[in-house]
């Protein structure tokens, strides 16, 4: 019996169906019922299972997992998570930026790389991608970005002009277009990928000292990438190619692994070093900051139900534990905002009550109602009160507090000895790729701007890759020219 109630349709209120496959009518050849409530249900479920999708990052996929911390780099945080010894369960979201849900995995886009840590402290959320830098450096310009990468109004088609406007326009995106534009914009799969925190984040430890942190995230697997040519061909014939490989891997326990490492700047040195080290357009060059490694992160465990664990998975800066805080990165503050904002638009307002953003350690809350709110709340739900309720305490929290004055403006960051919008572009072309992988990228660039790209934006792309490399930018002529 126990095996017959397991296999028996319900409806949503747990009772028994009364069919699976036909209606309630008036005879076999009468009109429906509105009485038939069950049919009703289906039909009205089936119309209403869609919740919007993200603006950008709104194609991936993900899994679950553990992070065990390997080394011990308590002298930096005194978070919990990254204490010695200390296992953590996680999950983790990849993804494509400008791609809708039905999109291809293998268009050139950087990849989202995004975590969530289940901590005994409350939910620790990194949102990162592949890649150490981003596009702009201030968040003004991020809906403008967005849209230049998505679909144009009248004809509903990415266009590459659009892109490469946007792009020659705003000179800070050149380290992050160098990267896109290399190898390193098609991953082979989402395994070999290195993730980044990208922006800087801090850290604070039990004696009350800052220190300012990124986060690398080196895959295990090694890097590899696709070619254009790969990646084109798996467009055409298997869209979803990174998400099966993903699942396929865990499925047979080849589980993939990565290895946590973090530079780390002294509070003091910010003021001083020769690039911003808040502008996310900069990397920290690690003959500067070596990295130090922290521990490994397994994914070992695929999702179930895709729509209640990825979809509805929601990550966001501001989701901090004591020892971890943000820092004066423009773009990461209003990410902190921005973030949590659109998931309250996208799952409603108690979206941290879905099981899979729901934190393992206990909620003291005095959040109220609101739609699907589903935690039984209590009174007094309000503070201050004399009724015994939940009270802050500051001192474990532990935010992360850093002095800042000045006049109410609208510049860009502080300009420093070596901040340029070329120089860290013009490194990564000339001293990390090798010539097969500059003769790739001049490839991948010409093929770009040949798609669509037209005067005046043709002669200013052409331009900004000689700002980046002088070689690199004749050679994208060249080989433009020649293939007109």
């Amino acid at each position: 019996m126990a095996e017959d109630r397991l296999y028996v349709t319900t409806t949503d209120a747990g009772a028994p169906a009364p069919s699976d496959d036909t209606s309630l009518t008036v005879g076999p050849n009468g009109p429906i019922l509105l009485q038939d409530h069950y049919l009703i249900e289906q039909m009205a479920n089936f119309n209403r299972e869609r919740i919007p999708e993200r603006q950008p990052h709104a194609k991936g996929g993900g899994a679950f997992g553990q992070f065990k911390v390997t080394q011990d780099v308590s002298q930096f945080t005194k978070a919990a998570v990254f204490q010695p010894g200390a296992e953590t369960g996680m999950m983790a979201r990849f993804s494509t930026v400008a791609g809708e849900r039905g999109s291809p995995d293998t268009w050139r886009d950087p990849r989202g790389f995004a975590l969530k840590f289940y901590t005994k402290e409350g939910n620790f959320d990194l949102v990162g991608n592949n890649t150490p830098v981003f596009f702009i450096r201030d968040p003004m310009k991020f809906q403008h970005f967005i849209r230049s990468q998505k679909r144009r109004l009248n004809n509903n088609l990415r266009d590459n002009n659009m892109q490469w406007d946007f792009w020659t326009l705003s000179p800070e995106s050149a380290h992050q277009v160098a990267w896109l534009m290399g190898d390193r914009g098609i991953p082979k799969s989402w395994r070999h990928m290195n993730g980044y925190s990208s922006h800087t984040y801090s850290w604070l430890n039990d004696a009350g000292v800052i220190s300012w942190v990124k986060y690398h995230f080196i895959s295990d697997q090694g890097v590899d990438f696709l070619t254009q040519d790969q990646a084109d061909q798996l467009a055409g014939t298997d869209g979803d190619y990174h998400q099966r490989d993903l699942y396929a891997a865990i499925e047979r326990s080849d589980h993939p692994s990565w290895t946590l490492k973090v530079q780390i700047m002294p509070f003091a040195d910010a003021k001083t070093y020769r690039f911003n080290p808040f502008d996310l357009t900069k990397v920290w060059p690690h003959s500067d900051y070596p990295l130090h490694e922290v521990g490994k992160l397994t994914l070992d465990r695929n999702v179930t139900d895709y729509h209640t664990e990825i979809e509805q998975a929601a990550f966001e800066p501001n989701n901090l534990v004591p020892g971890t805080g943000l820092s004066p990165d423009k773009m990461l503050l209003a990410r902190g905002f921005s973030y949590s904002d659109a998931h309250r638009a996208r799952l409603g307002v108690n979206y941290k009550q879905i099981p899979v953003n729901t934190p393992k350690a206990e909620v003291h809350s005095y959040s109220k109602d609101g739609a699907m709110r589903i935690h039984n709340a209590t009174d007094p739900l309000y503070a201050p009160n004399s009724s015994g309720g939940p009270q802050a305490d500051p001192s474990r929290a532990a935010e992360v507090h850093w002095h800042v004055d000045g006049d109410l403006v609208r510049q860009a960051y502080t300009l420093r000895i070596d901040d340029d919008d070329w120089g860290q572009a013009g490194a990564l072309v000339r001293e990390v790729m090798d010539d097969s992988a500059r003769a790739r990228l001049v490839s991948n660039v010409v093929g770009h701007l040949r798609n669509g790209v037209t005067e005046p934006v043709l002669s200013r792309a052409i331009q900004y890759w000689k700002n980046i490399d002088k070689k690199v930018g004749d050679a994208i002529e060249a080989a433009f020219l020649t293939a007109q």
